[in-house]
Parts: C-alpha cells; sequence; structure tokens
C-alpha cells in the first residue's frame, strides 16, 4: 500500500482509507463480521479508518471502537460531526455547544482519548464559522483531537474559513472530504485546486459513485429497487429516467475500458480517483468481505495518460452526470427565501 502525507500535517495516510458507513444495521449488521473487515483492511496495509457520529446513529462508531483495540496506535482514525443524533433542537450542527458534547460522545463510543482527524460534515449557514474553528482549536490544544478538516464544503466556504483562522490566530481546515468519481467530477474545478492552493489533504467519498460504478447495475437488465442503495434513493436509479439511461450508457464505456486494460470497473473507478494530484487518500466502503477483497486486488492499478485520456472522453473533466449530494441539498438552492427578494422589492424601478 502506497502512503501519502496528509496535506501539511505530517501524518501519512494509505491511499486506499477505509469508510464504515455500512457497518452496522443500514449495511452489514453483524458485527464480528465488520470488525473481521477493518481487521482484514489493516492487514493489508490500509491505515486510515474514516467514520462518523450519524452513522447508524453511532453505531459505526462504536463497531470501530471494538476492532481497533490493541491497534489504535496504529490506525489514523477519522471521524465526524454535524447531523442530528437526536429529537429536538441543538442536538446537531457545527456551534460549540454541540461540537464539544459531540466530540465527547465519538470518544466514548470510539473507546479512544483521542481523534487523529475530526471532520465538519457538512456547513452549517446558523453557525458562524468562527464559532466552529475556535471550538476546534480549543480541542486541538486539549488534546482531544489531532486535527480538523471539513466535508462537502463549497471552495467559497473553504476559502472564507481559511481567511477567519488568519485573522482570527484560529487553527485552520487542514482537510475536505468530498464526493470525487467518473461520473461526478465538478470538484476538479474549484473545490480541489483550492484544497491544493491551501495545502489540505484530501479523502474522498463515494468514489463509486453511489454504486452506479460498482457493476451491478448495467444497461438492458433488471434493475432491483427494492434492495441495496436503490432503496435510499429509488430516483438515482430508475432506469426509465433520462438521467439515469445517460449514466449507464457510460458505465456500459466505462465496463469496455476496464476490461480492455484487465480490471474491473471498481477497482478502474477508484484508480482514477486516486490519480488526481489533489487527492491524498480514496475512501472505499465495503459492506462484505468479497467487496473489499476485489477492491484491495485494484490497489496496484496504474492508469496510464491513454486511459485517462480515454476516461475524459466519455466524462469530461469538471463535469457532473449526477448530483452526488442529491441527498443533502444546499439551502441556498432549497430555501426561496435565499433566492427570492420579497415581493414588493424585485423591481428595479
Amino acid at each position: 500500500m502506497r502512503y501519502r502525507t496528509l496535506g501539511g500535517t505530517g501524518i501519512e495516510v494509505s491511499t486506499h482509507c477505509l469508510g464504515t458507513m455500512m457497518f452496522g444495521a443500514v449495511g452489514n449488521p453483524d458485527h464480528d463480521d465488520c470488525v473481521r473487515i477493518i481487521h482484514t483492511a489493516l492487514d493489508q496495509g490500509i491505515n486510515v479508518v474514516d467514520t462518523a457520529d450519524m452513522y447508524g446513529r453511532g453505531e459505526s462508531e462504536e463497531i470501530v471502537g471494538k476492532a481497533l483495540r490493541g491497534r489504535r496506535d496504529d490506525v489514523v482514525l477519522a471521524t465526524k460531526v454535524h447531523f442530528p443524533m437526536g429529537e429536538g433542537p441543538n442536538q446537531g450542527g457545527n456551534s460549540r455547544r454541540w461540537i464539544l458534547k459531540a466530540v465527547e460522545g465519538s470518544l466514548r463510543r470510539l473507546n479512544t482519548d483521542w481523534i487523529d482527524l475530526y471532520q465538519i460534515h457538512r456547513p452549517d449557514p446558523s453557525t458562524d464559522i468562527e464559532e466552529t474553528l475556535s471550538v476546534l482549536t480549543d480541542l486541538v490544544r486539549d488534546g482531544k483531537i489531532r486535527a480538523f478538516g471539513c466535508s462537502t464544503f463549497p471552495a467559497e466556504e473553504i476559502v472564507e474559513a481559511h481567511q477567519v483562522s488568519e485573522r482570527r490566530g484560529l487553527g485552520r481546515l487542514r482537510t475536505e472530504q468530498p464526493p470525487y468519481s467518473i461520473l461526478a467530477r465538478g470538484v476538479e474545478a474549484s473545490t480541489l485546486p483550492v484544497c491544493q492552493r491551501y495545502g489540505m489533504g484530501v479523502l474522498v467519498w463515494s468514489p463509486l459513485a453511489f454504486g452506479f460504478l460498482s457493476g451491478k447495475y448495467r444497461r438492458d437488465q433488471p434493475i432491483d429497487l427494492s434492495t441495496g442503495r436503490a432503496v435510499l434513493r429509488p430516483a438515482q436509479f430508475d432506469p426509465t429516467i433520462a438521467e439515469n439511461a445517460a449514466k449507464l450508457d457510460i458505465v456500459e464505456q466505462l465496463v469496455d475500458l476496464a476490461a480492455s486494460i484487465g480490471c474491473t470497473l471498481p477497482q478502474l473507478a477508484i484508480a482514477f480517483t486516486v490519480a488526481h494530484p489533489a487527492v491524498s487518500s480514496a475512501i472505499i466502503g465495503p459492506r462484505t468481505m468479497p467487496q473489499l477483497e476485489d477492491l484491495l486486488k485494484g490497489a496496484t492499478l496504474t492508469l496510464d495518460d491513454a486511459t485517462l485520456d480515454r476516461i475524459d472522453e466519455i466524462v469530461p473533466p469538471g463535469t457532473n452526470r449526477y448530483n452526488p449530494n442529491a441527498a443533502f441539498p444546499l439551502r441556498a438552492l432549497t430555501d426561496t427565501a435565499r433566492r427570492r427578494r420579497p415581493l414588493a422589492e424585485r423591481a428595479a424601478a
């Protein structure tokens, strides 16, 4: 396994990161099997494990905590905070009040004294970024976290955070975790260049495009919308929708490309993401041991320029063939009050 420095932290991470979103009731409910998958990944050279408090409302963190007993010092442990963990107000978000409570819960479930990388899972328009950076800086000083970063932040908000850090003398975002795949290349236009500009590490999520690049979904083959990821977002898999039919056409071209270089579609998809110079590590999220084993077989795959040029022809750089954030739309787009002045103020004169 090859290792890369995570931004300016000095922390060395494997180019494959083990994601644990599918561990627990949402994916694999067998805790012992999940622990075996984690151990196998570590034995094969993966040294970074990524989870979040909201994965199974803490269940994923508990599984990771079990798996890392006796191996904690060898693992770069990353988790995230933001999404609600309970009913009622103040049970989520990026406020000092919530983060101080949430980090204690994560430490307890993970059975550890410190978190190597603590990530803000999404932006919070109701909380000033200075408030968030301030509490994260305090957590570093207290020794509860080693570094902090963000996930799925727009490029402009990453820039703002760095400006605030400089003005206020606060710790700065060390990493970003964006969605990135052959089908979702939008981050190449601004997010990845901004991360490079600020020397940030990048751990990309959903390199298999929410399962669309797993090889499970093919053109002219029946797609079961009642199982797997299709249950969570059926509109993204329904082949009768024109956008999905176009994705299936792309998949067929990528399957042919993968076959021509002697690899599987998932192996091609993940190798594509780690070929980008901004990417530190690609998060792989296996649900089963066979899935992990298949992905690990592709760890040594090198995509030459001709292969990458062909991918560029199929999906041009900087373009999205689907919206990777469909389940978490930006409030700037969904809240009409943020896009429309009051009726009496809309005219120019």
